[in-house]
């Protein structure tokens, strides 16, 4: 099973990053299964109706997502809803949504980071519950979406062996430290982001910078006057036999956008 993982989509960038790219990756990277963080896409905060359906549109199987998935009120309709959409697994009981979904043969487990983070519950033991609950049929990977590096790698480590790979999202900067880890788990930091290249993590340089110098308040729009585009994304390459995976490798794509309005 060939599995694109897909960083953080930030915006209308992000879309239309994914519009001119993705088609093309499923076949010339011969992918089976495609999964693609959400939290971000509609304005860099949340996901509605019509941008889910986009990334779907353009050939993204499940999406993933983290602590912004709840700043559209819609999402919670579409979140109990049988799309193929997924929240941290360790919100607390009772909230909307699913932790984890079995789509074209792929489990994914969303799990979120508490290290200067939200003070949810552990998701650790919340990993440990899902994977007691979950039909072990089929591969599980897991979206690890948290801020703190050493909280990921942790989870990598805790979770070598018993899932087919864990994927960082959410800091927005792909790492350099993609591996199988010994017992057969596929690991790396943070996948990175998709939407526009020149930009600070997604974002407008200059509400940054205002946000920085003044430490105020400061709105942060998604960078959309610039055509370059990015998408960073790993490919996973795993055993459906053993669960266990054979490769890890970056995939990173750019593209100059034609000027037309994306919508």
């Amino acid at each position: 099973m060939r599995v694109l993982v897909i960083g953080d989509v930030v915006g209308k960038p992000g879309r239309r990053a994914l519009q001119a790219l993705l088609p093309g990756l499923r076949d010339e990277l011969a992918l089976d299964v495609v999964v693609a963080n959400g939290e971000n896409v509609a304005g860099g905060r949340g996901l509605t109706n019509r941008t889910a359906q986009e990334l779907f549109d353009c050939g993204v199987d499940i999406i993933s997502s983290g602590n912004h998935i709840w700043d559209q009120k819609e999402v919670i309709e579409l979140l109990d809803s049988e799309e193929p959409i997924v929240r941290p697994a360790n919100y607390p009981p009772g909230s909307p949504g699913r932790g984890w979904v079995t789509h074209r043969g792929l489990t994914v487990l969303n799990l979120q980071g508490r290290t200067f983070m939200q003070a949810i519950d552990c998701p650790f033991r919340g990993a440990d519950a899902a994977l007691a609950s979950l039909d072990r049929s089929t591969p599980v990977l897991v979206d690890m979406h948290a801020e703190a590096t050493s909280e990921k790698v942790a989870m990598g480590w805790y979770l070598d062996g018993r899932v087919s790979a864990v994927v960082g999202t959410h800091t927005h900067v792909p790492t350099a430290d993609q591996r199988l880890l010994p017992k057969g788990t596929a690991f790396i930091t943070d996948a990175g982001m998709t939407g526009a290249r020149d930009s600070v993590i997604g974002f407008e340089i200059a509400a940054v910078h205002r946000l920085f110098l003044t430490q105020l308040p400061t709105r942060l729009p998604v960078e959309e006057s610039s055509r370059d585009v990015k998408m960073n994304a790993v490919l996973i390459d795993i055993d459906e036999t053993s669960g266990r995976s054979r490769s890890i490798e970056r995939i990173d794509r750019e593209t100059l956008l034609d000027g037309r309005d994306g919508g």
